[in-house]
């Protein structure tokens, strides 16, 4: 008894892809097509290309981010009679910089003065066009001998350093900055804690933005010598 032979089925080519937008676009062109149908492939065109760089966005700044290393602390400081260490920005940026250069990524500040708050802007932007900012206000630094031009100079490298750090996903607790008192230092009274969370309510601030500012679990974490900073800048929010 034969057996036929199995005649293999030929494999169903696959689809050819869309056309790109672009060609959609020169036919409508071609066609005549009214500005409303332009419109809407030139939106389209867009927002396709915007998907596609927040995507190379993402990628490249988790490659950079699992590169960068842990950035040595240069510099101490100190607090009343508390002394902490830190990295300066020159420092974050001697070691951010090549890597972020590498992944297509670069970084820049901006900065606005608003009564009396001194406010940063950080951008981290790809090559491919996407970029993302954050930003954080304080008063001027007037610790020490300070003029007005000196306190806001420090009050905005110490910004440009800790937005940079938000930005990129660095670790707050690699920064001392926020602890500078120390655990042993005098933290505010309740009297002055119940003050400062009238003052958020009646101003309408964030309070998790104000202890993620001061990297205080709680406003009785507050050290005695930033009660001044945190009134002047829930203050600073009644007259914007």
């Amino acid at each position: 008894m034969s057996r036929l032979a199995r005649i293999p089925t030929a494999a169903k080519p696959p689809s050819p892809p869309p056309p790109p937008v672009l060609d959609l676009l020169s036919a409508a062109l071609a066609r005549g097509a009214d500005s409303e149908v332009l419109d809407r492939l030139i939106g389209f065109h867009e927002r396709l290309q915007a998907q596609a760089a927040r995507r190379a966005f993402d990628k490249a700044l988790a490659a950079a981010k699992a590169k960068i290393p842990i950035i040595a602390k240069n510099r101490t400081a100190v607090l009343g009679r508390q002394p902490y260490r830190h990295e300066d920005l020159a420092e974050i940026a001697r070691t951010i910089t090549p890597i972020l250069a590498r992944n297509g990524l670069s970084y820049r500040f901006r900065s606005q003065s608003t009564g009396a708050l001194v406010t940063v802007f950080c951008v981290i932007s790809h090559r491919d066009g996407h970029s993302e900012e954050n930003s954080l206000s304080a008063s001027p630094d007037e610790s020490g001998e300070k003029n007005s031009i000196q306190a806001i100079g420090s009050t905005l490298t110490y910004l440009q350093r800790m937005t940079l750090k938000a930005a990129l996903g660095l670790a707050a607790s690699d920064d001392d900055d926020g602890q500078a008192a120390g655990p042993s230092s005098a933290q505010i009274t309740r009297q002055q804690a119940r003050e400062l969370l009238n003052l958020i309510e009646v101003v309408g601030a964030d309070k998790d933005a104000l202890l993620q500012f001061f990297q205080i679990k709680g406003v009785t974490d507050l050290p005695a010598t930033r009660f001044r900073q945190a009134l002047t800048m829930l203050n600073s929010r009644r007259t914007n």
